[in-house]
C-alpha cells in the first residue's frame, strides 16, 4: 500500500483527469494507482492524501474519524461572538455544523500563491483556524460567509495525524512511520 501527502497548489483539481483541460494531480503526483482521499476545490489549497488503500479511505470520509484543520483568510477580524458560532454550529442547509475548533491566528504566513486574493483598500482580514470533524461541500467558505467573514484564501494544513510542514505547493511525500501507524488504524 503508498500513502502520501500532497501540498496542492491553488488551481489544480483533486482528480488525475479534467473534460475541461484544467490543471490535475496527474502533472504533479507522479506515483501510479494512487487517488485522492477526499477533496479540495480547486480555488482551495494544501494538505490532500492519496493511497491505494481503500479501507483506510472508507475511514477517512467517515464523519467523525479525525479532525481535519484549515487555516483561512477572511475578510474583517471576527470577534469573540463569530468565533463561537463556529465552534458550536452553523446551520447548512437546515442543519447544525458538528462543534468545532476557531481562534484567531497571529503571524501566520502563508507560502506565496500565483493569483492573489482580491484586495479592498478599507476591509481587513484576518487568518483564522478552524478545525472540523466533517466535509461538508465548501463548508469552511460556507460557515465562514454565514457568520459574516467570506473566506478569501483557504489552506488545509492537517487531516487527523498527518501534517502540511514545509511541503512546498506541488510536491509530496510519502508518509512517515509514525504516519502510517496511523493510517493503519
Amino acid at each position: 500500500m503508498r500513502y502520501l501527502a500532497f501540498h496542492k497548489p491553488y488551481g489544480v483539481m483533486c482528480r488525475f483527469s479534467d473534460p475541461h483541460g484544467r490543471p490535475t494531480l496527474k502533472e504533479l503526483v507522479d506515483v501510479p494507482r494512487v487517488y485522492p482521499l477526499g477533496r479540495l476545490d480547486l480555488d482551495s489549497e494544501g494538505l490532500l492524501l492519496l493511497s491505494d488503500d481503500a479501507r483506510f479511505q472508507n475511514w477517512l470520509l467517515r464523519p467523525g474519524s479525525h479532525w481535519k484543520t484549515y487555516r483561512a483568510q477572511v475578510e474583517r477580524i471576527p470577534g469573540p461572538a463569530e468565533l463561537k458560532r463556529l465552534e458550536t454550529g452553523v446551520e447548512l442547509d437546515g442543519r447544525l455544523t458538528l462543534p468545532a475548533k476557531a481562534c484567531l491566528l497571529e503571524g501566520f504566513e502563508p507560502p506565496g500563491r500565483s493569483v492573489p486574493i482580491r484586495y479592498r483598500k478599507n476591509v481587513p482580514t484576518a487568518w483564522i483556524e478552524l478545525s472540523l470533524t466533517e466535509g461538508r461541500n465548501r463548508q469552511v467558505r460556507r460557515m465562514t460567509a454565514a457568520v459574516g467573514h467570506p473566506t478569501l484564501r483557504l489552506i488545509r494544513v492537517r487531516v487527523g495525524k498527518i501534517e502540511l510542514g514545509d511541503l512546498s505547493p506541488g510536491q509530496w511525500r510519502d508518509f512517515t512511520p509514525a504516519e502510517l501507524r496511523w493510517a493503519q488504524f
